[in-house]
């Protein structure tokens, strides 16, 4: 079971939390007991007025993926030195008159990729702009040297101080290469820097756990970028290939969990291929579940999470690369009917009859054979439509070609109100946004509507 701890996990908090269970299942509250039935290998007790503290903390650790109380805490104590908060870290804005130390911080903090709320291209171009009125920052700080890709500066750190290179420190009490690779200022020479500190001794798997979560992000991770945010907020590192492919061939483990989960919104697959072909999927160092005691997700999970959400979204070329590397079978599941099913494997979902399903849809020809297939264009799932969600993803060929099929651009989504325009203009997408304002217009024109408002 994949592990799935709350944000900043806190031993004390999740004590609390099993007194909290003991005493609902001792005043036999139903919905107690049914979560101790599902999580206790002895299921309900017989006897609710004896059910002991220790069961209880039981199960708070295997409902969250532990196989047992000691081995949660033994997790929480080996990821505390290796849990980082970076809104938390962050130093927040620098004045004009700020000391280099403060400007150094600000610098480090600004121009790199966080994943919180923080992340755009304003916050890069503020770091740019603090480098270009101290260039000498890059020799004074190793962290600054970095950021900024400066690998002459790194030799020079190396050889005044070999330890800086693995050293831990900047505004997030990271190492140096991680401010390389998550950095999103322009950079002198990016893989050199990487190289540079490769070859000082720097670690291939160097990362952090966000806000204390199992799944790390590593190097890699910063290289490959993207997220939930979508590119325009998350960018992947301009020298994402020779970076990533650097980094494998120094040892970096290809079963990077983080990296996976990031990229696997956008249909894009370059970062699979590359993965594969250093063996995703293969057993491999599991260098950071040796540092926390235990895998965020085993080979099997990681892999099923991907086919799962491939198969959900019609992402069939990602299925179809799977397959060809043997990693689909007893993990994809059973075909569903009107599967297209290969050697036995399940690889895409039909789009025909009155449920065909426009969420998965996600390229622009299966766009056309959902609508085609009498697929409700406008349909919501999680409250957003289609069109809302290839605007977050910037993708602006599924944006057209859903548009084409005929989606409704003035719509709004549950959570937030907001169309789709809105929503490629949050997540930095000025193409798709461009697109989505010109149907919006063209479409309000048509129905006889004004304003900006949406």
């Amino acid at each position: 079971m994949a592990l799935s701890l709350p944000a900043n996990p806190d031993l004390e908090h999740l004590r609390r939390d099993a007194r909290r269970l003991q005493r609902a299942v001792r005043s036999q509250q139903p919905e107690a007991l049914g979560h101790v039935a599902r999580h206790h290998p002895e299921g309900a007790p017989e006897e609710p007025a004896t059910f002991a503290l220790s069961d209880a903390q039981l199960v708070v650790a295997r409902s969250i993926g532990f196989a047992s109380w000691p081995r949660l805490r033994a997790y929480l104590h080996a990821a505390d030195s290796l849990s980082r908060d970076p809104e938390a870290l962050d130093p927040g804005p620098v004045g004009e008159g700020g000391v280099e130390a403060e400007i150094a911080s600000a610098v480090g903090a600004l121009a790199c990729l966080t994943y919180t709320s923080h992340d755009e291209p304003a916050r890069w171009a503020r770091a740019a702009e603090l480098l270009d009125r101290d260039p000498s920052l890059v020799r004074r700080d190793v962290f600054v040297a970095a950021v900024a890709g400066d690998a002459e500066a790194l030799r020079s750190h190396v050889t005044a101080d070999p330890g800086a290179m693995t050293g831990e420190g900047g505004p997030f009490r990271w190492p140096p290469l991680l401010y390389v690779v998550y950095s999103r200022v322009p950079q002198a020479d990016a893989v050199g820097s990487a190289r540079v500190l490769l070859d000082a001794g720097a670690d291939p798997d160097s990362g952090y756990l966000w806000q204390g979560l199992p799944t790390a992000f590593t190097a890699l991770t910063g290289v490959f970028g993207e997220g939930e945010q979508g590119p325009g907020r998350q960018p992947r590192h301009p020298q994402w290939r020779a970076l990533a492919e650097l980094l494998l061939d120094r040892g970096a483990d290809p079963n990077d969990r983080q990296t996976l989960y990031n990229r696997m919104f956008n249909r894009d697959d370059s970062h699979l291929e590359l993965l594969l072909a250093h063996g995703l999927g293969r057993p491999s160092s599991e260098v950071w579940a040796r540092r926390t005691g235990e895998p965020a997700e085993t080979v099997e999970e990681m892999i099923a999470r991907q086919v799962g959400w491939a198969r959900d979204h019609g992402f069939t070329d990602r299925l179809t690369l799977l397959v060809e590397h043997g990693l689909v079978g007893h993990r994809a599941g059973d075909p569903a009917p009107g599967d297209v099913v290969r050697d036995g494997v399940p690889v895409t979902g039909s789009f025909h009859g009155p449920a065909a399903d426009i969420h998965r849809a996600a390229s622009p020809q299966a766009v056309r054979e959902a609508a085609a297939a009498g697929a409700d264009v406008d349909a919501r799932q999680d409250g957003r439509t289609a069109l809302h969600r290839a605007a977050l993803l910037g993708d602006v060929e599924l944006v057209t070609a859903l548009l084409e099929a005929g989606a409704d651009p003035t719509l709004v989504d549950a959570q937030h109100g907001t169309t789709p325009y809105r929503w490629a203009l949050w997540a930095r997408n000025e193409a798709a946004a461009e697109v989505l304002r010109h149907a919006r217009a063209t479409t309000r024109h048509t129905q006889g509507a004004s304003g900006d408002e949406g």
